[in-house]
């Protein structure tokens, strides 16, 4: 199972790792209801839910990098992955489709935390399958921000939940989140949530969501999940112009 990547910020030192399974109540405590998410995926990696997804176009499903790199910008091979869509349950029901190719973000080192998975065949859409709308403006501090995702929900959990989970953060503005963590880039958006909270371990790829367009792409953690310290997400309207010319030109 892939993770979501853990930050450990120490003086101006910046040490990346994966993260361990901690904090209390992550992604956060609310069951998700059918059709309350319909652009939401599970990513599969040899059958097995590893991250999430948002599908952005019936051939395309927008994640993280980190998700789909065997080392730097280099992929595994996309026949090890599926998606699985139209469900709120991680392992039953909607629709399993394979992965044709993936394009990881050729700036992704620990910012620009994106990949484009193109599909196998096209998705129907439903009411339970839905493209979101990609974001092109900034979220303005202090906004709601919907998360979701299938991410271990309690300290030290083993198991994945089977019922998507959903949150709301609140989005910081660039120095909030440069106070919060030490460091800010415009690639950037900072999710802030109380102590035992936010997003963890499963999480990775998933969406952030601000008045019904997707603003983000779950990247990181700082120090471990359930931190009092915000999380990172790759900022789609910066990187907007990648992810059309990529689809464009595929």
């Amino acid at each position: 199972m892939y993770l979501l990547k853990n930050l450990l910020v120490l003086s101006a030192v910046l040490c990346v790792a994966w993260a361990t399974p901690m904090g209390e109540r992550v992604v956060g405590g609310h069951d998700a209801v059918p059709k309350q998410f319909p652009y939401q995926i599970s990513l599969r990696r040899n059958h097995s839910h590893s991250c999430g997804g948002s599908i952005i176009d019936k051939r395309w499903i927008l994640t993280a990098a980190h998700c789909v790199v065997e080392e730097g910008t280099v992929p595994f091979p996309a026949e090890l992955f599926t998606i699985r869509a139209g469900t709120i349950n991680r392992i039953a029901g909607g629709v399993i489709i394979n992965v044709k190719r993936i394009f990881v973000h050729p700036g992704y080192v620990i910012y620009n935390d994106l990949a484009l998975l193109e599909l196998e065949e096209e998705l129907e859409y439903s009411e339970t399958i839905q493209p979101i709308e990609l974001a092109e403006e900034e979220v303005p501090a202090g906004s709601d921000v919907i998360i979701s995702g299938w991410g271990l929900t309690e300290h030290a959990g083993a198991n994945l939940p089977i019922t998507m989970q959903w949150y709301t953060v609140s989005a910081l503005s660039k120095l909030g989140c440069s106070s919060k963590i030490g460091f800010y880039t415009d690639a950037l958006i900072c999710l802030d949530h109380p102590s035992g909270s936010g997003a963890c371990n499963g999480d990775s790829g998933g969406p952030a969501v601000y008045d019904g367009k997707l603003v983000g792409v779950a990247g990181f953690v700082i120090i471990k999940c359930g931190s009092s310290r915000p999380d990172g997400y790759a900022k789609v309207a910066y990187n907007i112009e990648w992810i059309r010319e990529t689809m464009a030109q595929a």
